[in-house]
């Protein structure tokens, strides 16, 4: 299902045994554009400490309780690798973080789940990863940061980022909600980090391989828009684009044969 950032920030986070804050922001990598860690606001229960749950442990999204199932205990949570809530998140922290869990993590292999190209929960199919490929080098980047940046058509500038869609089966980032007013004013559209160029990070900008023209005539998001597949067809027919649909379910195939 796709969920909109915004509309899920706040929500309570429910651990096995209570609750244990709310959502505050999620950190995402530069490369596959995939929700690596949710951010939780934890109130006075762990003061200085930035509470970091990977979405090996978020069980589903509750639109009508607003909340987040998460798979741990909130003792598992406090004793997991600390990181002060000023400080940067390195790999090494990572690298503990996953082994404390016991989770296989993302870094050691190609794909956009290291050895697997999706999420995989069952413990049972986790495996190692034999590929002789690189894995990929990224960077995490938080969706507060992000929100803002402002969008660089191949002629002209054309708005900014105003929210994130992401799905919450594989934890992608599908669409980027972009806002228009000081162009198009009232209009609000959508783009895949699929068709981003480059991400200057010094300038604050995102660049993408659209023509302002072809952004302008693309069909419209709003409020009361329901982001289906329906809706996703046409948009990706608009960009003469392949959906992701299509070839999520191939490297799906792959990876089970």
């Amino acid at each position: 299902m796709l969920e909109k950032i915004k509309k899920i920030k706040g929500y309570k986070l429910n651990a096995l045994d209570g609750e244990i804050g709310s959502v505050k922001e999620f950190y995402f990598d530069d490369h596959y554009w995939t929700i690596r860690y949710l951010v939780a606001e934890t109130g006075s229960w762990l003061t200085g400490k930035q509470v970091l749950i990977s979405p090996y442990a978020l069980i589903n999204i509750n639109n009508f309780e607003k909340s987040i199932s998460i798979n741990l205990s909130k003792k598992q949570i406090e004793n997991s690798p600390s990181l002060n809530s000023d400080i940067p998140v390195s790999k090494q922290f990572e690298e503990e973080y996953y082994n404390y869990y016991g989770w296989p993590t993302y870094l050691n292999g190609p794909y956009m789940w290291g050895s697997h190209h999706q999420i995989i929960r069952d413990h049972k199919k986790w495996e190692k990863s034999t590929s002789t490929k690189k894995a990929f080098d990224h960077n995490l980047r938080s969706t507060y940061e992000v929100s803002g940046y402002r969008i660089q058509a191949t002629d002209e500038e054309i708005g900014h980022v105003d929210d994130f869609v992401i799905d919450d089966e594989t934890w992608t980032i599908r669409y980027l909600i972009i806002a228009t007013n000081n162009w198009w004013p009232g209009k609000t559209v959508m783009i895949s980090p699929q068709w981003i160029k480059r991400v200057s990070w010094s300038e604050s900008k995102v660049y993408v391989n659209l023509s302002a023209i072809s952004i302008k005539n693309s069909p419209e998001y709003t409020e009361e828009s329901l982001i289906d597949r329906d809706y996703e067809t046409k948009l990706y027919l608009h960009y003469k684009h392949q959906g992701y649909w299509g070839q999520e379910s191939s490297n799906s195939s792959h990876c089970n044969l």
